[in-house]
């Protein structure tokens, strides 16, 4: 019976469940599946920017030892039209960019597919392309509402108040495009057996790709199962299918075996998605106190021709600070290139980057200091929707994180401290996210022996969501969390929304509350009495609850905080400290959640210093694929990280009072390393990645 005088489960640093079975190599992920029979893939690129086919020779490769069969347009399974375009591989002769899949060999081993696929030949009628993106081209547009995001909002007269403002701020700044790259590369096994499809995917939402397999292949959902049960990152470029399951399942029912499909590495930049470009023009006027007046964020991204994505970098604009008078405005330009997808916090990353250094630069320009600055335009209501803050604690995050930074001693003057030939200087920029939440089901389940088991259809991307919804459910239950085991990762689970938008806890976790609550309240009614054999049970769905409108708005904060030294000589930048403070709702698990936070401080580390990606004009692709070329930082990178929080109590959350982490790490990093570059140096760069020959040759032009 439930325990009720027990301490809560929520906020204690549980260990993640699923440990020891991932350090052991028990944890199976979706390539490492392979039932008796197993034949493997491997997909062919296009090798033109855009075109279309005329001709495929798959002779060779068919004579190859091994080699099953090849599939391509000309013999591929037709399938119903997808709502994402960029699942419809082998429909037709179309290429609309460089490493489109035109075709897949299918083999016994997975070193005679490769083979194979490098045998094929196809020919190509070339078309010109263009993959150049720049903020006046002109094909560009205001998109319509992209997830809730206008693409254009304007408040009061910006532009004129702009002009008369007594201090400006008019600056440009570029982000370059970034690659996911998770550990795990997009995999999926699969296997028909009477008409029923069995998928194992390294996916972000199971429940999403059973019901587009549904779709395509035209199915019942309940001929299907897709199982995701460990999944080695994703950071977005697996919170939809990709085209990677849909051939492995294409493959599979024309082979009539099972077929496995691990995309190699190089191929992950064109198929998977990656972080828009963005050219971001930021201007600021303000008052000679630093109160702003008039703000206009313009933002211009690509997007591809196969489908539109918005990077909606002026997003967070519209939460952060408040102004009379605003302007932001999203533009897309339609190219020959991938399509861009969703890269943690999509959006808010590059666009705070802009916004935070637009706000440093105003601070520089005033003489004011940089928290100061913050502080003195912080406000309890959105501006765009001047809806009330469920709850904002950023002026909390901002003096903590000055307390525990030591901000207090931080010589204004750039250049103001050396060591030798290093430059040594400190930055600051706050961090938002959205609270997101969707609708959800869940059961919860007691058994005679007194365990608990709750089961919903949450994916563990890493973050350790088996353990914190087992702590949802011990807290809702009142036992102690090493009774409560949660079950995920499975399609035949009752139906919940992907990993994605830091929401999944707490659309998952709403719903097992409800469940546990629920269940909780029958077992009251049985004091006393024998549980019956097969046990009690309860279940949830928060469609109407979930996804019910607000009336505040609803976003965590954070305040990061930056200490660099920049070598003159070389135009290194290495990173001796950083630290995050954050505003988040109630913290479920601190040790996942000190997890999330320094990871995506990490990501964006990487977006400051050494990731970024080259569009290559001539031939269309990504010159940048693999990891030796694309640079993640690594532990040398990070000497000093830390992360903490305020403790924030918001009722207008869902019942467990959270808000997502997932992302919000990310947000703002880029922009406080930047601004302590410019602090160390003197000379100010807008332009990410802050490698060594931009650092020098910024510094060249800036001497006397």
């Amino acid at each position: 019976m439930p325990d009720t005088t027990r301490v809560s489960a929520l906020g204690a640093p549980a260990e993640r469940r699923e440990g020891p079975a991932k350090v052991t190599g028990a944890a199976r992920y979706a390539a490492e599946r392979t039932p008796d029979g197993c034949a493997y893939a491997w997909p062919v690129p296009a090798t033109v920017a855009r075109g279309e086919i005329t001709a495929i020779d798959d002779t060779a490769a068919l004579a190859l030892p091994g080699v099953i069969d090849v599939l391509s347009h000309l013999n591929a399974p037709r399938l119903v039209e997808p709502e994402d375009a960029t699942l419809a591989v082998l429909q037709d002769a179309h290429v609309p960019h460089r490493g489109w899949y035109v075709a897949l060999v299918v083999a016994k081993t997975l070193e005679a597919a490769r083979e194979g696929a490098a045998a094929v030949e196809v020919s190509y009628a070339e078309e010109p392309h263009d993959v150049t993106l720049t903020a006046d081209h002109a094909d560009a547009y205001v998109p319509e509402d992209t997830d809730g995001t206008s693409g254009e909002h304007v408040r009061g007269d910006a532009d004129g108040v702009f002009s008369s403002a007594p201090a400006h701020v008019d600056v440009l700044y570029r982000v370059p495009p970034l690659h996911n790259h998770p550990m795990e590369p997009h995999a999926a096994t699969a296997h028909w057996e009477d008409g029923r499809l069995t998928v194992y995917d390294s996916s972000q939402g199971a429940t999403t790709v059973r019901d587009t397999l549904a779709d395509m292949f035209a199915l019942p959902k309940e001929r299907i199962t897709v199982i995701s049960e460990h999944v080695g990152g994703g950071f977005g470029s697996k919170g939809t299918p990709r085209p990677h399951v849909v051939l492995a399942a294409m493959a599979a029912r024309v082979t009539g075996r099972p077929v496995k499909l691990s995309l190699p590495r190089r191929q992950l930049a064109t198929v998977v998605g990656h972080r828009s470009p963005t050219l971001q023009r930021v201007r600021l006027g303000a008052q000679p106190d630093g109160t702003l007046v008039s703000v206009i964020h313009e933002v211009a991204s690509h997007t591809s021709r196969v489908k539109e994505f918005v990077e909606t970098a002026a997003a967070a604009t519209r939460v952060m600070y408040p102004s009379p008078h605003a302007r932001t405005t999203h533009r897309v330009v339609p190219l020959d290139v991938p399509s861009p997808s969703w890269m943690r916090a999509p959006g808010e990353a590059p666009g705070m980057y802009a916004l935070e250094s637009a706000m440093d630069e105003l601070a520089v320009r005033l003489g004011i200091d940089p928290v100061e600055l913050r502080l003195r335009n912080d406000t309890r209501t959105e501006p765009d929707s001047s809806k009330p803050f469920s709850s904002r604690h950023l002026a909390e995050c901002l003096r903590e994180g000055a307390r525990r930074f030591g901000w207090s001693a931080r010589d204004p003057r750039p250049r103001s401290r050396a060591e030798g030939p290093v430059l040594v200087g400190s930055g600051v920029a706050c961090a938002t996210y959205p609270v997101l939440a969707s609708p959800s089901r869940a059961s919860a389940h007691a058994h005679p022996d007194g365990s608990f088991v709750v089961r919903v259809n949450a994916t563990d991307i890493g973050t350790g969501a088996r353990t914190v919804l087992a702590q949802v459910a011990a807290d809702a239950l009142g036992v102690p969390v090493e009774r409560v085991r949660a079950d995920v990762g499975s399609s035949d689970l009752p139906n919940a929304p992907l990993a994605g938008g830091s929401s999944g806890t707490a659309s998952w976790g709403w719903a097992v509350h409800e469940a546990c609550t629920r269940l909780a309240e029958r077992l009251a009614g049985q004091q006393g009495q024998q549980l019956p054999p097969e046990g009690v049970g309860a279940t949830a769905d928060t469609a109407g609850t979930a996804d019910a409108d607000s009336e505040y708005a609803r976003h965590a904060f954070g305040a990061h905080f930056a200490e660099v030294g920049v070598d003159m000589v070389t135009g290194e930048v290495r990173v001796r400290r950083l630290l995050g403070v954050y505003a988040a709702g109630r913290i479920l698990n601190a040790r996942t959640a000190r997890s999330q936070f320094i990871g995506a401080m990490a990501m964006g580390l990487g977006m400051a210093l050494t990731e970024h990606s080259t569009v290559d004009e001539a031939f269309g692709d990504f010159a940048e694929s693999d990891l030796a070329s694309y640079h993640v930082p690594v532990h040398a990178d990070v000497p000093a990280i830390e992360a903490h929080w305020v403790d924030e109590e918001d009722p207008h959350l869902n019942p467990m009072g959270s808000k997502g982490i997932g992302e919000i790490g990310i947000v703002g990093t880029a922009a406080a390393i930047g601004n302590a570059v410019h602090h160390a140096t003197g000379v100010r760069l807008r332009e990410l990645p802050l490698t060594p020959d931009r650092v020098l040759a910024a510094a060249e032009g800036a001497a006397p």
